[in-house]
């Protein structure tokens, strides 16, 4: 696994809890996570682990990695194909009404679409 990065709220921006949030709304990433929580692993291998297509998942993925929930790094096989695996970042988060107002004061979210 990647460096542990226990995140508390008060040190995650809003924009940040607001990416975070709404990227683990969706069940597919709940599942990604869910699966990687076993170990690494690269794309084909975890779309046929969770039945979902290559396409869709490199989507789900996309967004997890852009929420900070996951990291990747790319391989060579014994046989010189390029493999991107990727692995859980450690999180958590404390969310109570008193971490979500102290968010608050650190958002610049616009209303663009985050999931």
């Amino acid at each position: 696994m990647s460096k542990s990065r226990d995140v508390q709220v008060d040190t995650v921006s809003g924009d940040d809890l607001v990416r975070m949030l709404a990227t683990l709304s969706n069940p597919h990433r709940l599942r990604v996570i869910a699966a990687l929580l076993t170990g690494r692993s690269y794309v084909s291998e975890l779309a046929r682990t969770l039945g979902i297509s290559r396409p869709l998942l490199q989507v789900h993925l996309r967004k997890l990695e852009a929420a900070k929930l996951v990291s990747a790094s790319l391989e060579l096989s014994d046989d010189g194909k390029a493999m991107k695996y990727y692995e859980v970042v450690p999180f958590a988060v404390e969310l109570t009404p008193a971490a979500v107002a102290a968010a608050v004061s650190t958002l610049t979210y616009n209303g663009s679409d985050l999931t």
